[in-house]
């Protein structure tokens, strides 16, 4: 374990030194991110990165399954008024284990909060790129009824680990 907490402190001292102290500066009593992802929290799925982004830019939500349930919904609704985010991206990807987990129907005490979502949002899908793509679309389906007073743009979109593209869908 001391290898690991090392490894982070080194990493840590690495980001200090490379990211530019004015541009975190400017973020310590303020953030105006332009999009709200919703986002797998797959550690091959980083949306910053995928998009190439910095710090303050988006707001990131990152549950297994890219599953929203209440506490992503606070902070949907969150993003929404206090931040006045206007743009909602749903990002699916390639790999998933949490759609795969629902597919096989595996069972845990917490896991099932996740797995229970999933299984109800591809209903009847068997093949596996399908199921994580209906996954994306019913949440996405899920958050617009949740929110249906609110003024914002929502989409989906799908990551191939492989090719590491994004395609909107």
């Amino acid at each position: 374990m001391d290898n690991i907490k090392d490894k982070l402190i080194q990493g840590n001292k690495i980001f200090i030194e490379a990211h530019k102290k004015e541009h975190y500066d400017s973020l310590i009593n303020k953030q105006v991110p332009y999009a709200l992802i919703i986002s797998c929290s797959d550690s091959r799925v980083i949306p910053e990165k995928i998009f190439t982004v910095d710090a303050g830019e988006l707001f990131v939500i990152r549950s297994a399954g890219n599953v929203v349930n209440d506490g992503e919904l606070a902070t949907i609704e969150y993003a929404l008024e206090h931040l006045h985010i206007h743009y909602v991206l749903v990002l699916a990807h390639t790999s998933c284990g949490a759609v795969k987990a629902s597919l096989e129907e595996e069972k845990g005490h917490y896991l099932n909060k996740i797995i229970d979502r999933i299984t109800l949002n591809i209903k009847g899908i068997k093949d596996y790129d399908e199921a994580i793509k209906e996954n994306a679309v019913k949440t996405k389906e899920y958050i617009l009824d949740k929110f249906k007073d609110y003024s914002f743009e929502i989409e989906t979109a799908f990551y191939d680990l492989k090719s590491r593209k994004v395609t909107f869908f």
